[in-house]
């Protein structure tokens, strides 16, 4: 009986040895990739910076133009884009932000108001699809290592959905990296495009003069769109360095678990080893006693 149990307990400190050497090499894996994502989103920072200078320039030296991309619209048809990763094992990344989205696609809906999804990830798409919601677009494939191609795609299909009237509001949910242990799930509005305003401390920056040709109107025309483009990529590289930051925490964690539950089955298949010394030696005794007797 005890061998038996021993052999057992002794099965289940391979398996679990087995699994930490996977959890322990994703973790490392995603250590190294947070590196790349952080420097991905910075590296990225300056054209969105200098798009928001033009845009700001151009709109205060022809006297605030309007557009329609800036223009509010009365809500009746809302677009809900949520962000969630193509892998699992990150944790509670995916569950956060999809349990927002979720919440006010219910709220939304109480509200009468139409609704048209759009996911980036596997995650999402499975989730919402097994519920019964109708997803307008589905990306696939681009969390891992988004490139700006893929933020073009996102952006055009929620662009020319606006452009129709199709929707009247466009938001995004997604995860913001703050920092290795912070993550948080977060709204982004897109559409219509907040009038985009210099960081603090900018008050006194110096307005550049342009020569406009044709006019601001046709500037705006090219740069609107291209700064939702690059909205939409900072979203999908924040959410690609928050998706390993928590893939690396949560293989860090089931390591650390992997590694007590091993010390734990160790000590289960010693006393396990000892029970069955221990009756080996009985019997033996037992034995010699038995032939003393006889």
């Amino acid at each position: 009986m005890a061998s038996a149990e021993l052999r057992l307990v002794r099965r289940r400190i391979r398996s679990v040895k087995s699994t930490m050497k996977i959890t322990s090499a994703m973790e490392l894996i995603a250590a190294s990739r947070i590196v790349k994502a952080q420097s991905r989103v910075e590296a990225a920072q300056p054209y969105t910076n200098k798009l928001v200078e033009v845009i700001n320039n151009v709109g205060a030296a022809s006297g605030g133009v309007s557009h329609p991309l800036l223009e509010t619209r009365e809500l009746s048809h809302a677009g809900i884009l949520v962000v969630t990763s193509d892998r699992g094992l990150a944790g509670a990344y995916n569950t956060n932000v999809i349990r927002m989205a979720e919440a006010r696609l219910i709220e939304l809906n109480n509200q009468r108001v139409d609704l048209r999804l759009y996911t980036v990830g596997k995650k999402a798409d499975s989730y919402f699809r097994y519920r019964g919601y109708q997803i307008e677009r589905s990306f696939l494939g681009v969390t891992d290592t988004p490139g700006y191609g893929d933020a073009r795609a996102v952006a055009n299909t929620i662009l020319n959905d606006y452009a129709q009237e199709t929707v009247d509001a466009v938001e995004a949910f997604t995860t913001r990296y703050v920092s290795a242990l912070t993550q948080t799930a977060s709204l982004w509005p897109l559409l219509p495009i907040q009038p985009p305003e210099q960081a603090e401390g900018d008050e006194e920056a110096v307005t550049v003069g342009y020569s406009y040709e044709p006019s601001p109107e046709a500037i705006l025309d090219r740069l609107l769109p291209r700064y939702l483009e690059s909205s939409v990529f900072g979203i999908l590289l924040e959410a690609s360095a928050a998706e390993h930051a928590s893939r690396r925490r949560a293989m860090k964690a089931a390591t650390e678990n992997a590694e007590e539950l091993t010390r734990i089955l160790s000590r289960q298949a010693n006393r396990a080893r000892q029970a069955e010394i221990t009756t080996e030696i009985s019997e033996i005794v037992g034995g010699a006693e038995a032939l003393s007797v006889g």
